[in-house]
């Protein structure tokens, strides 16, 4: 959805749909400052519902759909402008998830994008050092979310290293405490599996090392309420008010017999494993005092959305990252993408390209079409969409990156099918025309001088494009020609026409 024509006093809102609960935080954005209007927390406990297998049941996915609807409701109500919705952990392991995430969209009222772990950990970097009260120095930030526990060490607002471990709070409970019982054997082999699960990563956080450390979401900020309670801890938390509320908790030997000062009845079900994660943590990493933040990943999301209104996207730095860590040529790319956006230009309307995303997408493609080259020249295109799908890249969304790295993939030689029908069949058409013009652009710039085209025509049809240029121009560039036809054969074999054609001489100043 595109801004609003007053943005200074817009409403922007956050949905989290988290492993355990869902969240919504709705501002009002009033000359460059946000203000909080409203929240909303609903306890969904999407990944309870979650199989070995990967299969959403049907009361958990009810469940969400229920939460979305009263989401939606209040959404319409404040006549949001900006909305952002991101699915973490559980929605990453879903498998076949396209029936619930269309209907969990019907149900809001606006698109969700599933998230990476990393991606999650930026977000929640940002919401949390936006909120933090600290001196000059690094921060680490630990989120024990519901399916996932994300590690960031970071300075200012920018991150330096980020981590997801596939371990949160609603696993970690169904596996060791399972029907509510508690028992020294059971901590003990908790904090096993988190050890075995954190190893890997603590040995480069330790490394790095921080002045500060910070804890953010359900678990940390119940641990904290817990211990402040308790006595155990003035502020924040602390691994001596861990081991009294583990000891507290293995003395109840039963949930339904704990009794814990500033544990609600929501959070009861899967404190003992986010308990049991966040002690580990702090121990391995040897974190004497983790301080309490208000912002999480929702409040990461707003700043986000801020960032993209004021032209700061974070997309946009990890493309130039990647073109800086796979030596492209720029001037090369410049030229891939000024062809590419003409070509965007002449079939926008006809095709149904004009959405800002679809130019997006493209420009960045044609920025990176040539990472593959830093691995080898052969099947170049191919190890750049393996690198696109794969690489960490803050700022994009899963299906954001499978359509840059389709995109790139596809942009010379035979092209596959077969991946773009596993696209989301929303995708699949506009994203065959956004191939057939990247392929157009690398073609015209394959002189890697610039394309000298000032003037062509163009028409489409569903699946077929007529490209007309001067005859003086198909006169200097007789290769160029040959690599048009060769290249008509190739989207032939996959379905789409392409046709030449010739502007006369005197028709060759008219576009």
């Amino acid at each position: 959805m595109e801004p609003s024509a007053d943005p200074s006093s817009e409403v922007i809102a956050a949905v989290d749909l988290g492993s355990n609960s869902f969240h919504m935080i709705v501002a009002r954005l009033h000359h460059g400052q946000l203000a909080v209007v409203d929240r909303l927390r609903e306890m969904v406990r999407l990944a309870s519902g979650l199989s070995a297998q990967g299969d959403l049941d049907d009361d958990s996915q009810q469940r969400a759909l229920d939460c979305l609807r009263r989401f939606g409701q209040r959404l319409r109500d404040m006549q949001a402008h900006q909305v952002r919705v991101v699915g973490t952990s559980a929605l990453r392991r879903a498998r076949h998830a396209d029936a619930f995430l269309a209907a969990a969209e019907a149900a809001l009222g606006h698109p969700v994008e599933v998230i990476s772990g990393v991606e999650e950990a930026r977000l929640i970097y940002l919401g949390v050092s936006r909120h933090a009260d600290r001196g000059p120095g690094t921060t680490l930030v630990v989120d024990v979310g519901g399916g996932s526990t994300e590690l960031i060490v970071g300075e200012g607002d920018e991150p330096r290293r980020l981590e997801s471990l596939k371990i949160g709070c609603v696993g970690i409970s169904e596996q060791f405490f399972d029907g509510g019982r508690l028992s020294q054997r059971r901590f003990d082999r908790a904090r096993l599996e988190v050890r075995r699960e954190l190893r890997a990563a603590a040995g480069a956080f330790k490394r790095l090392g921080w002045t500060h450390a910070i804890g953010s979401s359900g678990t940390v900020r119940t641990a904290g309420d817990v211990a402040q309670a308790l006595g155990a801890a003035d502020r924040g938390v602390t691994p001596q008010a861990l081991d009294g509320i583990i000891g507290r908790m293995i003395d109840a030997r039963r949930l339904s017999a704990l009794k814990l000062p500033g544990l609600g009845p929501d959070r009861a079900p899967v404190f003992a494993g986010g308990v049991a994660i966040l002690a580990e943590v702090m121990s391995e990493l040897g974190i004497e005092r983790l301080e309490v933040s208000e912002g999480a990943l929702r409040e990461g999301l707003l700043y986000d959305i801020l960032g993209r209104l004021r032209h700061d996207d974070a997309r946009e730095v990890s493309v130039r990252a990647m073109q800086r860590r796979y030596h492209v040529d720029q001037e090369q790319a410049e030229r891939v993408a000024a062809t590419a956006e003409l070509l965007l230009s002449k079939v926008d309307r006809s095709w149904a390209l004009g959405e800002p995303r679809y130019g997006q997408l493209l420009r960045w493609a044609a920025a990176l079409h040539e990472v593959g080259l830093d691995i080898a020249h052969s099947k170049y295109h191919q190890h750049g969409g393996y690198l696109l799908a794969h690489a960490d890249m803050p700022g994009f969304v899963r299906l954001e990156q499978q359509l840059l790295a389709t995109l790139v993939a596809s942009h010379r030689r035979k092209l596959d099918m077969l991946t773009i029908e596993r696209l989301p069949a929303s995708w699949r058409l506009p994203l065959s025309r956004l191939i057939v013009l990247l392929r157009l652009a690398v073609l015209l710039n394959r002189g890697r001088s610039g394309a000298d085209v000032d003037e062509l025509c163009v028409e489409t049809g569903e699946r077929a494009l007529t490209l007309e240029l001067p005859e003086q121009w198909f006169e200097r560039n007789p290769l160029t020609h040959a690599d048009l036809d060769q290249e008509r054969l190739w989207l032939e074999a996959a379905g789409f026409d392409l046709r030449l054609g010739t502007l006369p001489r005197q028709e060759a100043s008219a576009s």
